[in-house]
């Protein structure tokens, strides 16, 4: 199922707060620099045109005076709204171009009202180095947008913002997953209270950005399809500097390129925005080069003509209590400790073969065809044996100086297994330019945990190996069909405007009593 890539320019600057007192943000000429360096052609994506925002002018704002650009940025994301729902009608996948993080805020709004449209829910995966979650409830002030987007878009924070068109909330909280953030972000308890579910960067890189990329697929496995946000500064300060709040303590190149193809590679997902990028701190163009090769690899399995989208999201698990952190309750049956690790083994070892080799690649290809063929004898080949997983990589040193992760990330092969993880993980950074507070410490030893979804462990026979097996070799589906046991068909959207994803409706229309937010207003 091929879909055809459309790229949006939303160069807005609206969220952010000024660099210095006669500055403004460069976030807004990210486009032009990524276009620049052939994104388009690369991706063979039509170009959707650019929603040019209002002047930056913040005036006299001061503390205490609500969100900045209030009234600029809602009127901009009406019209960014508006166009994202116009490409999703032409059956194509939209990736929108940022500007700062409020961009989020028209994209939620489109992706509301395509909910509304099929009678379904639409989930976000939020993938970013802050958690964003700044509100009047847990919060002296607010200001910047960008430093506040997820807390707007689940409902939290000034009306003229946080319900626009009288929708509110845009995405439930238990329709959130959050990837990427610091160890030590300042508001991840809020995110957990309020029962979103977080995968920071530690637990990322132990479970691996494939698997982590599965597992976001199942947490929202009742939704009717997903959007995706990535704020680049989700990667370490050491391989892309150029964002205007650079914390330590992120992913690399590769990892964001596994974990991209991941998320985009299944129908349900219906468009993705990348923002923060900031040019001014890029004077050569290397790190807008950077973005552009990892995300027209990561975006390669949209547009594959010879791909058959994994039905990653099939499963219909009847929906349970949800954990900020997204594991399974103590009092929940577990399978034996054997058959988690037999699965877990075959993740890792894919996950190690997606990290080897680039997506072009021949050597991936012909390992790729091993392991399908392991998968159909429900055997592993001896070849695999030496293959370095996820989970035999130590520790990373704090110590180790941030010049090896940047070697790492933009190492020829891709490479992250070999990276220096834990780098300085101190927690967010008093450079942070959205008004952020001192970060809370935790405690995150428990994120490692192999992730269980709504108590239910991952089948060994349907793992991310077999959806491989059916994106790589279409003339096997119909036999995997007919050898798994029978899946009750999925009712879907109206076809004019479920998009280009495959929306499903819910089993129940009925919103969830349990998940009401009081209006936070200003």
């Amino acid at each position: 199922m091929m879909r055809r890539i459309a790229v949006l320019d939303a160069p807005t600057n609206l969220g952010l707060r000024p660099p210095t007192s006669t500055s403004v943000p460069g976030c807004g000429k990210a486009p032009g620099a990524l276009r620049d360096h052939d994104l388009l052609a690369r991706l063979r994506a039509r170009d959707a045109g650019c929603i040019t925002p209002p002047r930056y002018d913040p005036g006299d704002w001061r503390p205490g005076d609500g969100v900045c650009h209030a009234r600029e940025i809602a009127d901009y994301s009406l019209a960014l709204a508006e166009r994202i729902g116009s490409i999703i009608d032409r059956g194509e996948f939209p990736v929108v171009l940022g500007g700062d993080c409020s961009v989020l805020l028209g994209s939620a709004l489109a992706m509301h009202r395509l909910g509304e449209a099929v009678g379904g829910r639409i989930g976000l995966v939020f993938v970013d180095g802050h958690s964003d979650f700044r509100h009047p409830g847990n919060a002296s002030y607010v200001g910047a947008a960008a430093g506040e987007d997820l807390a707007l878009v689940t409902g939290r924070g000034q009306a003229d913002l946080a319900a626009l068109e009288g929708r509110r909330p845009y995405f439930r909280d238990i329709d959130v997953v959050v990837l990427g953030i610091r160890a030590q972000d300042e508001y991840r308890l809020d995110l957990q209270a309020a029962g979103i579910t977080t995968r920071p960067v530690p637990a990322l890189r132990a479970e691996g950005a494939a698997r982590t990329a599965q597992w976001a697929h199942e947490q929202l496995a009742d939704c009717a399809g997903y959007w995706v946000h990535i704020d680049v500064d989700v990667l370490d300060p050491a391989v892309m500097p150029a964002v205007d709040a650079p914390d330590p303590g992120g992913i690399a190149f590769a990892e964001l390129e596994i974990l991209l193809a991941g998320l985009v590679d299944t129908p349900h997902c219906l468009g993705v925005e990348l923002t923060v990028f900031d040019p001014d701190y890029d004077p050569d163009g290397s790190y807008a080069a950077e973005i552009v090769n990892t995300v027209v690899a990561g975006l390669a399995p949209v547009s594959a003509p010879e791909a058959v989208p994994p039905r990653l999201l099939s499963a219909r698990p009847t929906p349970g209590p949800r954990r900020g952190n997204g594991r399974t309750p103590a009092a929940t049956e577990r399978p034996d400790r054997s058959q988690r690790l037999d699965g877990l083994d075959r993740a890792e070892q894919l996950d190690g073969l997606v990290r080897g080799a680039r997506p072009d690649g021949r050597e991936r290809g012909e390992r790729f065809d091993e392991l399908v063929a392991a998968e159909r004898l429900d055997a592993m080949p001896s070849a695999m044996d030496g293959e370095e997983s996820s989970a035999d990589v130590p520790p990373w040193d704090p110590s180790v100086d941030a010049r090896s992760l940047a070697e790492a990330g933009s190492s020829d092969t891709g490479s992250v297994s070999d990276a220096p993880e834990g780098l300085g993980s101190a927690g967010v950074g008093s450079s942070d330019g959205r008004f952020l507070m001192g970060a809370t410490p935790h405690d995150t030893a428990a994120e490692t945990e192999p992730a269980v979804t709504n108590g239910q462990a991952r089948s060994e026979q349907s793992g991310v190996a077999a959806d491989i097996a059916a994106m790589l070799e279409p003339e096997l589906v119909e036999r995997a069909l007919v050898e798994r046991e029978p899946v009750e068909p999925e009712p879907v959207g109206p076809p004019a405007s479920a998009g280009p994803g495959l929306l499903r409706r819910p089993s129940s229309p009925a919103q969830d009593p349990s998940d009401h937010h009081k209006a936070d207003t200003v």
